[in-house]
């Protein structure tokens, strides 16, 4: 077995890519200054005199306007302020998952009001379901008994839980699956 030699990273979090001082590549821009506000559209070599007088940089905020809008600022402090909002953005995230619940053909009562009960905390979650049933023996025969304890699963389910069915009853060799989601 070969083993890699490179070293992992974490990925860098990367957001928008902002244009500062001679990097800027427009002949104007509109000029917005922290302290007095807008300053007015003027030639981009002029902005960066002013923003050198300054001891400030010329940051391109929105290269898309017409002129593009710049403003003066310390870059450093803008970078920073910007990444703080994308790792803090980023730790909000939820990632959905598919989580599965497996039942059979011959399930308890209590064992299927256990699966229920872990579904809705599935649900709850904000993750997606795969109620699945596999098909065993002689139990292969008789596929629409699985497809009647799932649908049976789901109505229970839909009397205490709203969700939506991402993927109606379907069977795949041996297996029947459905999946839900939260709506």
């Amino acid at each position: 077995m070969r083993v890699s030699r490179k070293k992992h990273r974490k990925p860098q979090i990367t957001g928008p890519v902002y244009r500062c001082n001679e990097r800027i590549r427009a002949p104007e821009v509109r000029v917005i200054d922290q302290e007095e506000g807008h300053l007015g559209a003027m030639p981009t070599a002029q902005a960066l005199k002013l923003a050198e007088e300054k001891k400030l940089d010329l940051v391109e905020v929105d290269p898309k306007a017409q002129p593009p809008i710049a403003k003066l600022m310390d870059f450093g402090q803008f970078k920073y302020q910007k990444e703080k909002e994308a790792r803090k953005l980023k730790a909000k995230q939820h990632k959905v998952d598919l989580k599965g619940i497996r039942l059979s053909v011959r399930i308890s009562q209590h064992d299927q009001r256990i699966r229920l009960d872990k579904t809705k905390k599935f649900l709850e979650d904000g993750d997606k379901v795969k109620i699945e049933i596999i098909l065993r023996g002689r139990e292969k025969r008789h596929p629409e008994l699985a497809r009647e304890k799932i649908e049976s699963f789901i109505k229970t389910l839909e009397q205490e839980k709203k969700f939506r069915i991402e993927q109606p009853i379907t069977r795949q060799g041996g297996t029947v699956t459905a999946i839900v989601a939260k709506e």
